[in-house]
């Protein structure tokens, strides 16, 4: 009876050290897969303590920490090289204003002077819109600049989206007429609001009628269709190019890159515009 007895403690004694050690792994597995997700998340801030670990977990949690230490540097790198980059163009575009706002200036002086030489006026009118268009680069890269590090502060309000492109198309009237453009647009009557920034859609959606003035080909339609769907605010505009592409469909979708490859017409390239929250605009612009 006795050593029944004994040998029932035993078991009792073995049954609980496999019980606290299968409950110690367990909580290893758990305390390891909440460090894996809180690094998939990007909070790579938290370490994992080795001496919490049981001795076949301690290689893993080394690891784990390793992978977490170079994924925290490489964030802070990011961010520095992103801040360094925005203060570098940043302060470039700010040199570069400083004397082409000289020369737009002594620009206006010439064309002020008498002058009778027909060629040297038409010089003249190339080199002020050579360097205007100069300036709206500039702008433009300090704008990108302040996108892509987030730095853009945007004022939202409700606004209707058909009567901008209304009122954008009536600005482009002139250039639309010159190229003997028709616009055929499908814009619901009732008001579509999206919450956006005017100043900033205003832009985006300039931009692509900017594009149209330039490269649609000479007496042909322009479709302008605004729909909604799904919460989502969907506006297209499509028309027929003046060149031909001589580029694949998959290349032209890459960003900055030029249909006309000769180069002989103004441009910077495709620009992607996407947004989407609440509401989605897709669209391309030069």
């Amino acid at each position: 009876m006795v050593q029944s007895g004994i040998a029932i403690l035993i078991d009792i004694g073995i049954t609980v050290y496999i019980f606290y050690q299968t409950i110690q792994r367990i909580n290893c597995f758990k305390r390891i897969e909440e460090m894996l997700k809180n690094i998939y998340e990007g909070n790579n801030k938290e370490r994992l303590n080795e001496e919490s670990f049981t001795r076949e977990f301690k290689q893993m949690v080394n690891y784990i920490n390793d992978i977490s230490n170079g994924f925290e540097n490489a964030v802070e790198e990011g961010i520095k090289s992103e801040r360094l980059k925005t203060e570098l163009i940043t302060n470039v575009s700010h040199d570069i204003k400083t004397p082409l706002t000289s020369i737009i200036n002594y620009v206006d002086l010439i064309k002020r002077e008498n002058i009778e030489n027909e060629k040297l006026k038409e010089y003249i009118e190339i080199l002020e819109a050579k360097s205007h268009r100069l300036k709206r680069l500039t702008e433009d890269l300090v704008e990108a600049s302040k996108a892509s590090s987030g730095n853009v502060k945007l004022n939202l309000e409700a606004l209707n989206i058909g009567e901008l492109i209304n009122q954008t198309t009536g600005e482009f009237e002139d250039k639309f007429k010159d190229k003997d453009l028709e616009i055929i647009a499908d814009i619901p009557k009732e008001g579509i609001f999206i919450e956006a920034d005017s100043r900033y859609m205003y832009r985006v959606i300039e931009n692509i009628f900017s594009n149209v003035s330039k490269y649609a080909l000479k007496g042909s339609r322009v479709y302008v269709d605004v729909s909604e769907k799904s919460e989502k605010v969907k506006i297209e505009v499509k028309n027929i190019s003046e060149q031909k592409l001589n580029i694949s469909e998959s290349e032209l979708m890459q960003r900055f890159v030029r249909g006309d490859k000769s180069r002989t017409t103004e441009g910077s390239g495709l620009r992607t515009f996407n947004i989407k929250k609440p509401y989605k605009l897709t669209g391309w612009g030069v």
